[in-house]
This record gives C-alpha cells, structure tokens and sequence, in this order.
C-alpha cells in the first residue's frame, strides 16, 4: 500500500496541507484546477461584491457543473467503446463465418476439380476407345 504524502497547495492565496496517498504532483494539479477556476470567476461581473458564502456556492456549483459534464462524456465515451466493442464482436464472427464458407467453397472447389480430372479422363478412355473402334471398322472395311 503506498504511503500517505502530506504536501503543501496554495490555493486563492492561503497555504493549505493537504493529507492523502495521492503524489504530490496529483494534488498540486487538482490545487491548480481550483485557482484556475477561481480565478475565472473573478473575472466575472460583480463576482468582487458578492460575499464569502455565495463565492464558495459559486465555486462549488462550477466545479459540479465541470465534473457532471466530463461525467456525461465520460458515459458518452463508456457506451461508444461498448457499442464499437459488440460491433467488433460481430464483425469477428462475421470473419469467422466467412472463413467457414470459403474453407467449405474451397474443398468443393476441390472436389469439382477432381471431379473434372476423372471426366477428362473418362473423355479420353471413350475417345480412345472410339478411335479403336473407327481403325477396327475401317480396317473390316479394307478386308472385306
């Protein structure tokens, strides 16, 4: 289990120790998300005038807002990959399927070939025995 880290963040100007097992570097990034967030929310109209409780509501609702949305593509993201994961599913076992066919359409190719062998063979038995039998015809012709 890793060990718990106590670091050091600022955040809206006040020093604050944050206690966790999370790096350093982890919590430093999150402490900078909230100043930036802040810091976009003074930049508001009228934000300066408002007072602590309704800042931190401010605060609090943005962050909320930002986290319900990276939520919703987040599940966007989940049911895309499952729906590509159940179409790659199919697809598999569409190829297997047409590599059943073609093994089956490939040992029939076979089979007609061998098929053909053997009556292009037989043709050549009847027409050598045709031949045969012309010579013998014309050669009862001459003799008689």
């Amino acid at each position: 289990m890793a060990s718990k880290n106590n670091t050091q963040v600022i955040i809206d100007g006040k020093v604050y120790t944050l206690s966790g097992y999370e790096s350093e570097e982890y919590l430093q990034k999150v402490a900078n998300f909230i100043n930036n967030k802040i810091n976009s929310l003074k930049e508001m109209d009228g934000y300066q005038n408002l007072g602590n409780d309704m800042k931190k509501a401010l605060l609090d609702f943005n962050l909320a807002d930002d986290y319900f949305k990276a939520k919703k593509q987040a599940d966007s993201l989940e049911n895309e990959i499952e729906t590509k994961d159940k179409q790659l599913y199919d697809t598999k076992h569409e190829i297997i399927a047409l590599q059943i066919k073609n093994e089956a359409a490939e040992k029939e190719i076979d089979t007609l070939k061998e098929q053909i062998n053997e009556l292009e063979k037989q043709i050549v038995r009847l027409e050598t025995k045709v031949s045969e039998k012309e010579k013998k015809t014309t050669t009862s012709k001459k003799t008689s």
